[in-house]
């Protein structure tokens, strides 16, 4: 681990391998850790960067809610692979991180050399389903206030979205969870407020101008999910969708092996471009 300042702020950053650099962006929730049923497959070939995101892990925590905007987190990952010397980078994100490496790539192409989306949405375009979710947000964030962590990850994990991560082996659960509650709760909050869904600036009039290699994930048992990243991929010239079949939210936990051989066979030097 290591500890990178950006934008006065400090993020908790693993890097380790050789070869091209690979940026990995968890999930609300989730730490660098996270990536650790597909990291095998990148060993050995690619150098991988994976930051505790702002609020997560043992990254800052601020308490001001617009320094989670995804606009300022992605100018962070920027500065982050240009002290890394890992610029340009194939930027994989998953859900939130999803989110933010769709910021990432609109606002500074010159960073991505290629991008993997898994269970993205490119925001809310409906102006008042954004306040409802935004509202819903900030509800979330004041009861994670009130109620504590543990009480705030007993009802995110019971919510149908993560319904087939029950089907992981105990000790994949035993993991996740205590990853889940390793968190300063204020950071989390927070985060909640300024980079959840509704907070976030609408990015679907801007797909198209993407024009770097894409592949997207979505899992068959998140139909939400796959209705989503389905609209994000037909949004992308160069964009690639697969469907996994016997997983929800997060393939690459669900079903590491099979996310883990798309991944690889994406980012090998001799893929070719493929358009949608």
């Amino acid at each position: 681990m290591t500890r990178v300042e950006v934008g006065g702020e400090a993020l908790e950053v693993t890097v380790d391998g050789t070869g091209p650099a690979v940026l990995l962006l968890h999930g609300f929730t989730g730490t660098a850790d996270s990536w650790a049923p597909i990291r095998p497959a990148l060993h050995g070939h690619r150098r991988v960067i994976a930051p505790d995101l702002l609020g997560h892990g043992r990254s800052s925590a601020p308490h001001d809610p617009a320094r989670y905007a995804l606009e300022r987190q992605a100018d962070d990952l920027v500065r982050l692979l240009e002290l890394l010397d890992a610029r340009p980078a194939d930027v994989v994100g998953y859900s939130m991180g999803a989110r933010l490496a769709l910021r990432l790539v609109v606002d500074q192409p010159a960073a991505v050399r290629s991008l993997v989306l898994e269970s993205p949405t490119a925001g809310i375009l409906d102006v008042a389903e954004r306040a409802r979710r935004r509202a819903a947000d900030e509800q979330l964030a004041d009861r994670l206030e009130v109620d504590g962590l543990e009480a705030f990850v007993d009802a995110w994990e019971s919510q149908p979205l993560f319904a087939s991560q029950v089907d992981l082996s105990a000790e994949a659960r035993r993991r996740l969870r205590a990853e889940r509650l390793a968190h300063d709760p204020r950071g989390l909050a927070a985060s909640l407020r300024g980079a959840g869904q509704g907070a976030m600036t609408p990015l679907q009039r801007r797909l198209g101008d993407i024009d770097c290699p894409v592949l997207i994930i979505a899992g068959v048992l998140d139909p939400v999910g796959e209705a989503r990243a389905r609209a994000v991929a037909d949004a992308i010239r160069q964009a690639r969708f697969e469907l996994i079949e016997r997983a929800g939210h997060a393939p690459h936990l669900e079903r590491p092996a099979i996310f883990s051989h798309l991944l690889s066979q994406f980012l090998a030097p001799s893929q070719p471009t493929v358009t949608h």
